[in-house]
């Protein structure tokens, strides 16, 4: 996520933090650097103007200029001038008075709208709420299909009427919400290959007849300002109450997540960060403007934790690294609970760069392939082979390679690295018994928990 950007911002204050004074000069070269950045991540040009200036405005100050930490001061201004043009803080979803919340789901087609609008069902039911999904999409080839299949893959009701017009499903969709006691109704409607007439003109009968809470536009991040520009497009024909922004997991640059606040006004109000259906997080710019500066995202990570991670495997893992009793069958288990939080490349970004990553951890190749290999490789072992990794001599190991279609280099390599972490597990005991390791000392007052 957004990593060329973080890498080479976070490669500009590498440079200023080695200073122990700044000159208007440092600035200068700073805010080239950060403005080059921001322009190859895609982000508006006007956008890019706007932030420069301000952070230069308060660099050559006495707020950064009379510091003891001048590079401190400044990574601190860009992080809150990042924060404010990305919203200062999070938006949540509109509830009605009602009783009844209307959410009305548009965007392009290939944007990931219908997916999206499933998505938004599953994280408003782990909330509590009882939301009905309505498939006003009758244009695209399975789209109604599609949205069946995925509520039904979580448990959520779906209406749909292939017989109606839109309009007409929208307020039948309604009525039904209403009748059968749903709270929310998400209603997704058609997408199209571009923004035209037509398509403003049925999105926007659907508004005046359902008159919804929320008008969220769903954009795909990769497009970068193409997906700016469809949500001033958006917002102009429909008076957008909000933005979800997909697929920034994969190769996005960033600028549509610096951009579309400042140029709509409209708030982005959750990511998409996977295509698993629980890949839909709050958008938080505070936190997003942390992770992009290499501070760390804490709050997300502890968040993300709790949501997937069984407590009492996590209770029972904690008493066995505490008796040095780490298996390679508890290797897996973690792994396995590790996966299901998402990327692991995601979950290491969420952690400062600061040197709190074990570096045996940092040298593992971190991909999905990578995680196959463990476990396919561990899965060829016999119980007692897990238990004792010790009794692996040549020939089981042979035997294991083959099982798991691997070779003895792959068995060697996760078996060093799984050494090399017991071995980093036993030093934490130790400093923790002892009290005496200022690295234990920082790391615990970075991470109390």
């Amino acid at each position: 996520m957004f990593s060329n950007l973080a890498e080479k911002l976070q490669s500009t204050f590498r440079q200023l933090k080695g200073k122990g004074k700044l000159s208007e000069k440092d600035v200068d070269t700073a805010m080239r650097d950060i403005r080059l950045a921001l322009l190859e991540a895609d982000v508006n040009f006007k956008v890019v103007k706007d932030f420069v200036t301000a952070v230069r405005e308060r660099a050559v100050g006495q707020e950064v200029m009379s510091s003891l930490t001048p590079g401190q001061q400044v990574i601190k201004i860009v992080n809150e001038e990042m924060t404010r043009l990305m919203g200062d803080k999070q938006s949540g979803l509109a509830k009605s008075n009602k009783g009844q919340t209307t959410i009305m789901m548009v965007g392009l087609q290939g944007s990931g709208k219908t997916t999206t609008a499933v998505k938004l069902a599953g994280h408003l039911r782990r909330e509590g709420r009882n939301p009905l999904l309505v498939a006003a999409d009758i244009y695209r080839p399975g789209a109604v299909k599609q949205l069946q299949v995925l509520s039904e893959s979580i448990g959520e009701k779906c209406y749909s009427n292939l017989e109606a017009d839109p309009v007409e499903i929208c307020r039948e969709g309604l009525q039904i919400s209403e009748k059968e006691s749903f709270d929310v109704t998400i209603f997704d409607t058609a997408g199209r290959l571009h923004i035209d007439d037509e398509m403003m003109s049925e999105i926007t009968g659907i508004k005046n007849e359902i008159k919804p809470d929320e008008v969220l536009l769903v954009v795909d991040a990769m497009t970068g300002q193409d997906a700016v520009n469809a949500a001033a497009s958006f917002h102009e024909a429909l008076g957008l109450s909000g933005v979800i922004l997909t697929k920034l997991d994969g190769d996005t640059r960033g600028g549509a997540a610096l951009s579309v606040r400042k140029v709509t006004g409209c708030p982005v109000k959750f990511v998409g960060t996977g295509e698993k259906i629980e890949a839909l997080e709050p958008f938080y710019p505070d936190r997003m403007a942390s992770r992009i500066l290499g501070m760390g995202d804490v709050l997300s990570l502890i968040e993300k934790a709790e949501a997937t991670i069984d407590q009492d495997k996590a209770k029972e893992m904690e008493k066995k690294l505490r008796k040095q009793q780490f298996t390679l069958e508890d290797f897996r288990d973690q792994i396995a609970q590790l996966r299901s939080m998402g990327s692991l490349d995601d979950i290491l970004n969420m952690l400062p760069d600061g040197g709190y990553i074990p570096k045996e951890i940092k040298q593992m190749s971190l991909n999905e392939d990578s995680f196959k290999v463990v476990e396919a490789i561990i899965g060829s072992m016999t119980g007692n082979e897990r238990q004792d990794p010790t009794i692996l001599n040549s020939s089981r190991r042979r035997r294991i390679a083959r099982g798991s279609g691997t070779t003895v280099q792959d068995v060697n390599r996760l078996l060093n690295q799984f050494n090399q972490m017991q071995k980093m597990f036993k030093q934490m005991n130790l400093a923790d018994k002892k009290g005496s390791s200022k690295k234990m000392k920082k790391v615990k007052k970075k991470f109390p928990f």
